[in-house]
């Protein structure tokens, strides 16, 4: 079970990490500064696993790479949300973190434990179902291997056939 840490729609790159920490590359110093300024607590409390779970248009803003760094760093490996920025959406994804949407996230509460089963389309808590829009599977393969360059690098790896069919 995960702990659910609830924010509301259109949190922007900012909120989720201040311009003033731009600077920073490394995802576990990002992650001393995530939501510093909206909810302080959220770096020194959040755990591995932990959920995020937000309303409208979550990511929204500039197109920076360190927000959805700053969340994987904290151990975060989900979103859900109504809905989400277009780039966030995918910069989480090449970072190796799960945006999920999900058209119910009003009826979660922050504190909540959850269960997401993301392959089977479903999140769980308090015994009743939502449904979580299905992702397509090669996301999950980005994801699984904690993002884009280590997809790619994975594939490169891989054994070519060379031998044609004709």
């Amino acid at each position: 079970m995960m702990r659910v840490w609830k924010f509301g729609d259109n949190i922007d790159t900012d909120a989720i990490i201040p311009g003033r920490f731009l600077t920073i590359y490394d995802e576990k110093e990002l992650a001393k500064h995530a939501f510093e300024g909206i909810r302080d607590d959220f770096s020194r409390l959040a755990h591995d696993w932990d959920i995020i779970v937000a309303g409208r248009n979550f990511g929204c803003g500039s197109s920076r790479e360190h927000a959805p760094l700053a969340i994987k760093g904290v151990g975060i490996r989900i979103i859900l949300a109504q809905s989400f920025a277009r780039i966030f959406f995918r910069n989480a994804i090449n970072v190796g973190l799960l945006p999920l949407v999900c058209p119910d996230t009003d009826k979660i509460k922050d504190g909540s434990l959850i269960v997401v089963k993301e392959r089977e389309g479903i999140v769980l808590i308090d015994g009743k179902e939502y449904p979580v829009e299905p992702v397509p599977e090669f996301v999950y393969r980005i994801v699984e291997a904690a993002g884009l360059v280590e997809y790619a690098k994975q594939l490169k790896e891989a054994p070519i056939c060379t031998k044609s069919r004709l």
